[in-house]
């Protein structure tokens, strides 16, 4: 008897080369709103949760934002990237190593803090069809990352026990969500986040990009 590993990816910083778009779109929403937060804040917080964003947002500029405030801040983020995301590009061997997945009979999903109006321009991007291939977004669950939601219910869209995923992802707040739901975390470089943070959030496999990973996908369990 042996463990039928599945993969759950993480989606911008992970298969897309959208990190810095989703910054730069975020920045724009909160200048709209004359929020002061620079560039490198944002950054760190890519990949979480909203709500864990705007808890940061409070703690950091000592704001008060309103339900009201937080919702135009989501569709301004949400406009300002529909406009940046023409830039995006699945990054080295993304297409390559899911194709490597399908072909060996490896179930994959994606597990993503976008909601689906800003995650539908990556799918797109990366050629992957949200009707034929498993994806989680925001929208579909109650908590996002480091919360471990999206990976639970890739999961379960997989039939798979969470114990059997490789969840791959580019921010500590990735690897501390799979830490959390006792995936097997591996970090990629692509979004911005250094080795040791990775591993100190729970990565065990910390690799470049898609590429690499591709190159080493026996290291972690993808093979028939």
């Amino acid at each position: 008897m042996r463990i039928e590993t599945v993969f759950l990816f993480d989606l911008d910083g992970t298969l897309v080369d959208s990190v810095y778009q989703h910054v730069l779109a975020w920045k724009e929403a909160l200048d709209a709103e004359g929020i002061p937060l620079s560039v490198w804040r944002i950054h760190r917080k890519i990949g979480m949760s909203g709500g864990l964003f705007t808890n940061q947002l409070l703690r950091e500029t000592g704001l008060d934002i309103d339900p009201e405030r937080i919702d135009r801040l989501r569709r301004l983020h949400a406009e300002a990237y529909g406009r940046l995301s023409k830039g995006v590009v699945p990054l080295p061997g993304a297409k390559e190593l899911l194709a490597t997945l399908t072909d060996n009979g490896i179930p994959w999903a994606i597990a993503t803090s976008g909601r689906m109006e800003t995650a539908g321009h990556n799918l797109v991007a990366l050629g992957v069809d949200p009707d034929q291939v498993p994806v989680v977004t925001r929208d579909l669950v109650k908590y996002a990352k480091p919360d471990p939601d999206l990976f639970l219910a890739a999961a379960e869209r997989l039939k798979a026990p969470i114990e059997h995923a490789v969840i791959v992802g580019d921010s500590i707040w990735d690897m501390l969500a799979a830490r959390r739901c006792r995936g097997l975390g591996v970090g990629l470089l692509s979004g911005g986040y250094g080795t040791e943070e990775l591993e100190r959030s729970g990565a065990v496999r910390v690799y470049d990009d898609p590429a690499m990973l591709l190159q080493h996908l026996d290291e972690v369990g993808g093979r028939r």
